[in-house]
């Protein structure tokens, strides 16, 4: 245990005003500080990504879909038997197809949802990131748009957008494409690639546009937990008939990029470690100038009687506290300069006109600061730290009193 004397000897050690150590413990703290800021700004900008994600995609997108082999009547059964289902939060109907919205010579390929207002909100957060208050009703023929949809088109709300399906309609003069006029009702700002293919319409009003009579593509379902997507399809499959309907999940769409961030952070990690691994063993080079320069101090101590564990001791307790000085700088820096991303983010792409993020599912830096990431990384440095202080330490012990007081 560390006694008095070792911890009187290793705080004025820590803060002694000899130049050459000063700067040599400067520059070893702000490394080390350098390097967990670095640490949690970058695991923070993960978790960010990783977060919206989660939140704001899957929060719009259903997490698990039973497509019918071909259209369904809709059954009440079919219902009943999904929402019995462990693990199941809601369940939908919907009509989903691809096509394209129109207004004269402009044309963005959209994928047009048609689903019922009243309980979409069980499977999906949608009017969660509307810009306004609309609603669609049956027979109204109105349309919600993704921003992304709407800027290529140049449209605002109550103007008029046609709707165009790639089965065409057989006429006298010959084959036309499906098309049909809808009124813009909504836009939708999730500030994710969602936002550049998304087109809602009323359930009703899908099933005449694609012909379907009283008939549903299928049912999305809202899940608990996401990660039991492939068990919950499999036991859905059973419920409807595999013959039926087949299962589409949210890994089958971003499952690859959801592992990707995950792989990433845990290799980020792994990779940023081994800089904060670089800058912790600098505190050795520190601690060893500090032993040459206090070997007078230190075998006066041996000669007075100190025995070993009193030296280790204090020079542990030496490199601990100039490790945890660097690594709260570290800490407060990488908190503070994360928190203040976004802004900069923000800031930097509207001075400069720059698109940074057009290549990612956010058109935005997110970042999340987690205390469990946090108290990891500072564990991790203080091992570190705690590792490189072991030699400094018994080189300090080593010394013999009577070959140091020979030359001073």
């Amino acid at each position: 245990m560390l006694n008095t004397v070792a911890l009187s000897l290793g705080s004025r050690y820590a803060f002694s005003r000899r130049s050459s150590i000063s700067f040599i413990s400067l520059v070893a703290i702000g490394g080390l500080a350098l390097s967990v800021a670095v640490l949690i700004i970058v695991v923070s900008v993960v978790n960010g990504f990783e977060r919206e994600l989660r939140e704001r995609v899957f929060g719009v997108l259903p997490h698990l879909s039973f497509i019918g082999r071909e259209p369904l009547l809709g059954d009440v059964n079919d219902l009943d038997a999904l929402r019995a289902l462990e693990g199941v939060d809601g369940v939908v109907p919907f009509v989903q197809g691809a096509g394209l919205a129109a207004v004269a010579s402009d044309v963005a390929g959209v994928l047009i949802t048609g689903i019922d207002p009243l309980v979409h909100g069980e499977v999906s957060a949608l009017e969660d990131y509307l810009l306004d208050n609309s609603e669609l009703k049956a027979g109204e023929f109105s349309v919600f748009l993704g921003i992304g949809v709407v800027r290529e088109l140049g449209v605002a709300i109550g103007d008029r957008v046609t709707l165009v399906l790639p089965s065409a309609t057989v006429t006298p003069a010959g084959l036309f494409p499906r098309q049909k006029r809808f009124v813009l009702r909504g836009i939708l700002h999730s500030q994710s690639d969602i936002d550049s293919r998304a087109a809602y319409i009323h359930i009703t009003d899908a099933q005449k546009v694609f012909r379907l009579g009283g008939r549903i593509h299928g049912y999305q379902v809202k899940l608990q937990n996401l990660f039991a997507a492939a068990q919950i399809a499999s036991r859905g499959l059973t419920a409807l008939g595999a013959e039926r309907v087949f299962a589409r999940s949210w890994m089958s769409s971003y499952g690859n990029l959801y592992r990707a961030i995950s792989m990433q952070k845990a290799t980020m990690f792994v990779l940023l470690s081994f800089l904060v691994a670089v800058a912790a063993f600098n505190l050795v080079s520190t601690l060893v100038m500090i032993v040459d320069q206090r070997s007078g101090d230190i075998a006066i101590l041996r000669t007075l009687g100190s025995n070993t564990a009193t030296l280790v001791s204090a020079f542990v307790f030496l490199g601990m506290l100039l490790g945890a000085l660097g690594i709260s700088i570290g800490v407060l820096s990488g908190v503070l300069i994360a928190s203040a991303l976004p802004g900069l983010y923000l800031w930097v792409t509207g001075m400069f006109s720059l698109d940074l993020m057009n290549q990612y599912f956010v058109n935005y830096l997110p970042v999340e600061i987690l205390s469990d990431d946090i108290v990891g990384i500072v564990l991790t440095a203080m091992v570190l730290c705690l590792l490189s202080t072991l030699y400094p330490a018994w080189r300090a012990a080593g010394l013999h009193p009577s070959e140091v007081l020979a030359h001073e």
